[in-house]
């Protein structure tokens, strides 16, 4: 028995409101992100991704108050992601009420830090974050794992960072395709193909999700999770419609 097709809304929060943006940039208010969150636990959201997007500039007390009054609100899983650099962060999050916490640039400037959180919580709490594009020609690389909202390369190859990242100790690979995200043209299939291949943990595929049609090629292609935001927040799409689509194309869906 497969296991079913988790349907996650992803709120990109910032100075505690949600936002989303085409390609990280161009940022408009989507809203309060409690009122959303419940919103979505109503429609049937398997868990809810939030990850602070202004982390890096410090004002994390305003995080922490988003997710301890979410979780007092929601009962699905919530995983928080952005600006995650200790161990101390991770036991901060879960005691805020998060279940999960997402890792990406830090982990990327020192991957024990992987092995240091799931050592401490295990490897279910431990999400890694992968925002990944196309690489250059002649790099050597067929996707390159990117940091600071997508701005930098790492020059890191994300199909081999998500196998040693797996290995470490990381229990779910989110990856993001900064080509597609906000683009809603699609999910990056073969970059799902290519992590799933390499990896035995779930992998959260995100960045593209536009119409219902979308969302079934991407479990196809090896994602245990489906990942979207601008479809959801603009109500342009609700979960119950793209479950109907995953379970027409016969995935096994809650």
């Amino acid at each position: 028995m497969s296991l079913a097709v988790r349907v996650i809304p992803c709120l990109d929060v910032d100075a505690g409101r949600v936002v989303k943006g085409v390609n990280f940039r161009n940022m408009r208010d989507a809203g309060d992100p409690v009122e959303l969150a419940r919103r979505y636990d109503a429609e049937g959201a398997d868990e809810l991704t939030f990850l602070d997007i202004t982390a890096s500039s410090g004002d994390r007390a305003t995080m922490y108050d988003v997710v301890r009054r979410t979780a007092e609100q929601v009962f699905i899983p919530l995983t928080v992601g952005g600006g995650v650099r200790a161990v101390d962060d991770v036991d901060r999050l879960l005691r805020a009420g998060a279940d999960k916490v997402g890792v990406n640039t830090a982990a990327i400037a020192r991957p024990e830090l992987v092995g240091e959180i799931s050592a401490r919580f295990g490897s279910q709490v431990l999400v890694l974050s992968v925002d990944a594009r196309r690489a250059e020609p002649g790099s050597g690389m067929r996707f390159e794992v990117t940091t600071h909202g997508g701005r930098r390369g790492a020059g890191i190859d994300a199909v081999e960072w998500a196998e040693r990242a797996a290995g470490l100790g990381a229990g779910e690979i989110l990856l993001n395709s900064m080509d597609a995200d906000g683009t809603e043209d699609g999910y990056d299939l073969e970059m799902i193909e290519a992590v799933r291949a390499a990896v035995d943990v779930p992998v959260i595929a995100s960045g593209g999700a536009g119409k219902t049609a979308d969302f079934p090629p991407a479990v196809a292609s090896g994602a245990d999770a489906v990942l979207a935001a601008s479809v959801f927040h603009f109500g342009r799409l609700t979960i119950g419609q793209v479950k109907d689509a995953l379970r027409e194309s016969g995935a096994p869906v809650r």
